[in-house]
């Protein structure tokens, strides 16, 4: 994979460009590809963002959300613009299978492939260029890096500066993770200066949801959340009917995971959902407990050091005795 900076000169040459993202994307995943959209658009490209799922309707209220595509609704029409691309830009993930369905599509196709991403343990081997840099916040904290580096920051508008921010704060925590280092705080401050007006993004990201979701989260944290205080460890298993009686939908559990971390004294958070094809696992951690290494050691996952994710096959009963057992084999760790 040749660097990111070996492909700036090409911005110049107009071309068809997908952009692509992992399924079920969040605020950083959304926000990170239409920044993208909107900047090489005034650079003249063809630019269309495809998305291997469908998304939250809480992001819908990003400028361009409503001209993405969802592969699996439109999946002849997107693949059709995927065969015509010159380049294939592929944010917020680093290994094809994240994107679920599109997989195999992502993998045939001849045209150029550049990654922009923060995970660990990049496949660089797919990608022509890129960067993969786990230092960084956000992958939209990337895009906004390279608009600037690129030589092109004149290009940040309102549209770029509203997703770009979206995404910096929902995977910061709102700055509260430490991965909100000194630059993020400069990048906001250079959005601020362009007349971003941050309140609205908060209202999109954190007061856009129905009822059913507040009482829905009442009734897991009150009837599905066990502690272990000999562990450090907070545990939510959410069964398929919950999901069913408080009609949750996409994106209706995000920032769920983080309530347990509010305890005192607990080290671990792990949740877990029943859908339909699989168990989805999150996992939030504070200090030193790789969650990271946990997940793809025990889950099939990975993600950061503090926050990953994982998946398993098995039934929901079998995957949390797994989670149990799991924790007691890193009792050390998590003292």
């Amino acid at each position: 994979m040749q660097s990111i900076q070996q492909f700036f000169p090409l911005l110049t040459q107009p071309s068809r460009v997908v952009i692509t993202t992992h399924q079920k994307p969040d605020a950083d995943a959304m926000g990170s590809s239409l920044a993208l959209m909107h900047f090489l658009r005034q650079l003249g490209h063809t630019v269309t963002v495809i998305s291997p799922t469908n998304w939250a309707g809480w992001v819908n209220w990003m400028p361009g959300t409503r001209e993405v595509l969802d592969y699996e609704k439109e999946k002849t029409r997107a693949e059709e613009i995927l065969d015509r691309a010159d380049w294939l830009f592929c944010l917020d993930f680093n290994i094809f299978h994240r994107t679920k369905n599109m997989t195999e599509k992502l993998k045939s196709l001849s045209c150029t492939k550049i990654l922009i991403d923060h995970h660990q343990e990049p496949d660089t081997a797919s990608f022509d260029y890129g960067i993969s840099d786990t230092s960084k916040s956000s992958t939209c904290e990337m895009i906004y890096d390279f608009i600037t580096e690129a030589g092109y920051g004149d290009k940040i508008n309102e549209e770029i500066s509203e997703c770009i921010y979206a995404g910096v704060v929902g995977d910061t925590g709102s700055f509260r993770f430490s991965s909100a280092h000194a630059g993020v705080h400069t990048l906001v401050a250079d959005l601020k200066s362009r007349g971003l007006n941050h309140g609205k993004i908060h209202e999109g990201l954190f007061d856009n949801f129905l009822e059913n979701r507040l009482r829905f989260i009442g009734h897991v944290l009150l009837h599905r959340m066990e502690i272990f205080y000999e562990y450090n460890t907070a545990l939510i298993a959410i069964p398929k009917n919950d999901l069913l009686k408080y009609h949750i939908k996409t994106g209706d559990t995000e920032g769920l995971v983080n309530f347990p971390q509010s305890i005192q004294g607990i080290k671990l958070v792990a949740l877990v959902i029943d859908r339909d094809e699989e168990r989805k696992w999150s996992f939030r951690s504070k200090g030193d407990f790789d969650c990271n290494t946990f997940a793809r050691r025990y889950f099939e996952g990975g993600g950061h050091y503090n926050a990953a994710g994982g998946r398993s096959s098995d039934s929901l009963e079998n995957t949390v005795a797994r989670f149990k057992q799991a924790m007691k084999e890193n009792e050390k760790l998590l003292q």
